[in-house]
């Protein structure tokens, strides 16, 4: 078993609620991964958005530089979001970070929960599964194969082409993100990719099911289950004290899912749904 940190590399606010610059919160995240490896962490993860409360767009630069101050924590993206970005572009960037860390890097790679980089980088939603299906089978076959020759529609083809460099150990470890679909665990359990349940919000036994239909599925089409990965990521906040720690980081809290609710239409989010996250049967 491994412990991992996940980070959005959420912003820093004024008193008037407006981001404050990008920087400070980068600097500070690339100390923060410096101590996780020196305290024995051992996988750092840092997810991909394009909006002011998150400081991060490009994952794999935040993790090319805690390459340079890490020896052993793995470093990967939580998650990359493929449909919307070249896989061929991705692979190189990560092939880059495997061999400043000397094969540290893994992808993890999804649609993720914002849809900002659709119409940032070109692309129609109404493409949303179908990009992500094709980008996927590109982003595989980039693994496997060196030179590369490939055809589909949403990008121009590859004919005997080379995508370098090569990561350390020849392939990269290659995670799929489930946010709770079946059609996800079962694209995954298919091809043999270890799944990462993201589980932020209600009860973590809800998703038992799902992981037993893809640990079924791993097993049916015939995987080595000595390879079998499942992860699961959730929200969390540490403290001496849990009560102390947990009226702290409440206004912090909140105001981050208030700000992403606005844009979503939901209600204001209530210390009751904060308690009933914390308690036996949720998701913190």
């Amino acid at each position: 078993m491994e412990l991992g940190i996940g980070m959005f590399g959420d912003n820093h606010y004024n008193d008037k609620g407006q981001p404050l610059p990008a920087g400070e919160r980068l600097r500070e995240l690339i100390e923060e991964i410096k101590l996780m490896d020196e305290v024995g962490i051992d996988f750092f993860g840092i997810g991909e958005h394009h909006r002011p409360d998150y400081a991060v767009s490009v994952p794999e630069i935040v993790l090319a530089a805690a390459a340079t101050v890490t020896k052993r924590i793995k470093l990967g993206s939580a998650v990359t979001v493929l449909s919307s970005s070249d896989p061929v572009r991705i692979y190189q960037a990560f092939a880059m970070v495997d061999q400043i860390s000397n094969g540290r890097a893994e992808i993890m790679a999804g649609r993720g929960s914002f849809i900002e980089s659709f119409p940032l980088y070109g692309y129609d939603l109404k493409d949303y599964n179908a990009l992500f299906e094709e980008k996927l089978n590109l982003l595989l076959k980039i693994n496997e194969e060196d030179p590369i020759t490939w055809k589909g529609r949403f990008r121009p083809a590859l004919e005997n082409q080379h995508v370098l460099p090569r990561p350390k150990n020849g392939k990269l470890p290659i995670w799929i993100a489930v946010g709770g679909t079946p059609q996800s665990v079962e694209r995954a359990g298919r091809l043999g990719l270890p799944v990462m349940f993201a589980i932020i919000g209600g009860n973590p036994a809800q998703f038992r099911p799902l992981f037993e239909y893809y640990r079924a599925l791993y097993k049916d089409a015939g995987h080595d289950m000595s390879k079998f990965e499942v992860g699961v990521h959730m929200h969390s906040f540490f403290g001496e004290d849990s009560k102390a720690t947990a009226d702290a980081y409440f206004p912090v809290y909140a105001a981050q899912m208030n700000r992403v609710g606005r844009d979503r239409g939901w209600p204001q989010f209530t210390r009751q749904q904060y308690e009933y996250g914390r308690g036996p049967n949720g998701a913190y």
